[in-house]
């Protein structure tokens, strides 16, 4: 299995990430990267790193982190479409997972994901993300617990 790396979004890698593409129909759940860095540069609390596969880029994970108030919430996740399938967005994840493990009073991960077919619930659900219940701006709120 190639090996899965989370690294810093760079001047030498920003076009790169940039021009990675969702599956077709699959734009309605995910914004593009370009949006989601420029974002990720007036949000302090962002953290955001561009997924790698051995050394190609695949996708691209954006977190909200608020350590003061045990925040944590999983903004972006996004695998490019030819890359879908491979187990690297399942890998990027528990990466991430090990990192908030670490962090002050981490104790779950929400989400939040764009209803409809062809979305990502089944994908978080896989993974022990559980429905919350609540709706924020139309997507359906979902947590990871990390103990």
């Amino acid at each position: 299995m190639i090996e899965v790396t989370l690294r810093e979004v760079t001047r030498e890698t920003v076009r790169a990430i940039c021009r990675l593409q969702l599956g077709p129909g699959q734009d309605g759940f995910v914004a593009p990267n370009a949006v989601s860095i420029a974002e990720a540069h007036f949000q302090p609390k962002a953290w955001f790193r561009a997924i790698y596969a051995g050394e190609d880029p695949v996708g691209f994970v954006m977190l909200y982190e608020d350590p003061e108030k045990a925040e944590y919430y999983l903004w972006r996740l996004m695998i490019a479409g030819e890359h879908q399938r491979r187990g690297y967005g399942q890998q990027a994840l528990g990466l991430i997972v090990d990192r908030l493990r670490s962090q002050p009073g981490a104790r779950e991960l929400l989400t939040s994901c764009v209803p409809g077919e062809g979305g990502p619930r089944p994908f978080y659900e896989r993974l022990g993300f559980t429905a919350t219940g609540e709706v924020e701006d139309g997507e359906e709120v979902l947590r990871l617990l990390l103990d």
